[in-house]
């Protein structure tokens, strides 16, 4: 059994292979009003079912072992592939010492208290629960004239190892990270937190693909209304499934409408998981994703990174500032630097340097916008060449075109500068999601200048900003605490305060507990 992951057995929900699952969200739907299909109590008839409904017979990976134990006829159904082969030998090892004198009447019942050897075994009797089950790694074990059957826990997922995040990398700290397995992800949190408050719980989303989600949160810190509105949020999906794992699970949830700007946070770090759980908020981790979600969020929790937080506060406050300073840049250089180029009279005296002396034969706006769709179609070639072919390609994005487009008089060099140092400000953003929000502002201030100048630049500046201050998570305001506006907030993310003096959790996740610091007499 995987530490944290016991049985529940208080109300609301029902077990799940020693989870506790909530029946809010059992396959997108009320689980508590569903009907009940009943288990054939002969093997024979089993049998058909199976080979009617889930293709036994067709699909490779699906595996039907008929034996005989103490005169009663078994058939243990898994998936190949899915299940720990040597513990199921081991199960069945046991039980072929099993002789007709030591089956009872309530076969199902001495099976399950005395002669399966597994730590997790539960009795079934809705054919739809137990063939989710099957599917999730679970080991449907069926006899002769019962009409339950066990369900034996004995999963084993292909997972990869844990490795450090490729975005989220520190200099000092842990290197491992989430990788596509629930199970891990949520033993890796709870090594970080070993509170009996911490809580897990389960549900189902997608008619076909019954995708997990995991609910997490800390039950006497975080605001309930926060659990309940996610909770029935995720139980109202109705989808086929979520191939795509957590980013559809947001989109429909969360995520609503056209804004290109973040609503949640995602994480693969589990040091930065835990830590948002103790401040209060809610994090869903979704099977098969490396990535958590963290919820709600604001704009500014999107720019900080674990690396303030493992160095000292001096130098960690420092590394904030060069962080903010370069996501401004990123987002109003271009813009300002074409506003004075374009109008002169606007450029103060102290600024006269600026401006390219020549301005090539393509007009700067139209450089502008080359080189981002250059920058775009290059951060996309990355992903899909090979490694060791990167260093070629970038030798060949640097040398080529960015050297032979200057010479030849097609871009200007200020273009390149101030293009490069933006997109070294959008790549120091922590979250990916918000960089690639910010390069599509920069390029509607860059329209906007262009068209219309000093009032475009303004106009358009202060629509974004009403737009972001409209924008809200889970309820809650997305540009706290600057509107409205919270002065301790504002000091807690401009200054990394050491860890012995912020003492208060963020008032905007409206936390049980406001006192982080435990009690003492």
């Amino acid at each position: 059994m995987v530490p944290g992951m016991e049985p529940q057995e208080d109300g609301g929900g029902v077990e799940l292979g020693g989870w506790k699952k909530s029946s809010e969200g059992e396959s997108g739907k009320g689980g508590q009003g569903e009907k009940k299909v009943p288990i054939p109590a002969e093997i024979d008839q089993v049998l058909k079912k199976l080979e009617k409904e889930m293709g036994l017979g067709v699909s490779f990976d699906l595996v039907i072992r008929e034996m005989t134990f103490g005169n009663r006829r078994t058939a243990l159904f898994c998936m190949n592939g899915l299940v720990k082969d040597e513990l199921l030998t081991e199960i069945i090892k046991r039980l072929t010492y099993l002789q007709a004198e030591d089956i009872d009447s309530d076969a199902l019942q001495a099976f399950l208290d005395l002669y399966v050897p597994a730590a997790q075994v539960n009795k079934h009797d809705d054919w739809d629960k137990l063939m989710t089950l099957v599917m999730s790694g679970a080991t449907a074990l069926f006899i002769d004239g019962e009409s339950n059957a066990l369900m034996v826990d004995v999963k084993n997922y292909p997972a990869r190892g844990l490795e450090e995040p490729s975005t989220e990398r520190v200099v000092r700290g842990a290197r491992d990270g989430f990788n596509e397995t629930m199970l891990v992800n949520v033993s890796l949190v709870r090594r970080r937190l070993r509170d009996p408050k911490l809580r897990y719980e389960l549900m189902q989303v997608g008619e076909r693909t019954k995708t997990d989600v995991c609910v997490a949160y800390i039950d006497d810190i975080v605001d309930q209304e926060l659990v309940k509105s996610i909770k029935e949020k995720i139980g109202m999906v109705k989808l086929d499934g979520l191939p795509l794992a957590d980013k559809q699970l947001e989109e429909a949830t969360i995520k609503r409408g056209w804004s290109p700007f973040p609503l949640v946070r995602y994480s693969e770090r589990p040091d930065t998981v835990a830590a948002h759980l103790l401040e209060g908020s809610v994090a869903l981790f979704v099977d098969t994703s490396p990535s958590v979600m963290t919820l709600p969020t604001t704009y500014t929790d999107l720019m900080q990174h674990a690396e303030e937080n493992r160095q000292t506060p001096t130098i960690g406050t420092y590394l904030r500032w060069v962080r903010f300073i370069g996501i401004l840049m990123s987002l109003f250089m271009l813009p300002l630097w074409l506003l004075f180029v374009v109008h002169p009279e606007y450029k103060p005296p102290i600024m006269d340097f600026i401006g390219p002396n020549e301005t090539g034969k393509i007009p700067l706006f139209v450089q502008f916008l080359l080189a981002e769709i250059g920058i775009d179609l290059l951060r996309m070639a990355s992903v899909h060449t090979p490694t060791s072919l990167a260093a070629a390609m970038s030798l060949v994005a640097a040398i080529l075109i960015g050297d032979i487009a200057v010479k030849t008089g097609v871009f200007v060099n200020e273009v390149i500068l101030y293009m490069a140092i933006a997109a070294i400000g959008m790549f120091a953003t922590p979250s990916y999601e918000l960089g690639l929000a910010n390069r599509l502002i920069r390029l509607a201030l860059l329209m906007a200048v262009a068209a219309f100048s000093v009032p475009g630049l303004v106009v358009a500046t202060t629509v974004i900003f009403i737009l972001l201050v409209k924008e809200r998570s889970l309820n809650r305001p997305y540009m706290w605490p600057i509107i409205p506006f919270d002065a301790r907030g504002i000091w807690n993310i401009i200054v990394r305060q050491p860890v012995l003096y912020n003492r208060k959790r963020p008032n905007i996740l409206r936390p049980q507990q406001r006192d982080k610091m435990p009690k003492t007499n």
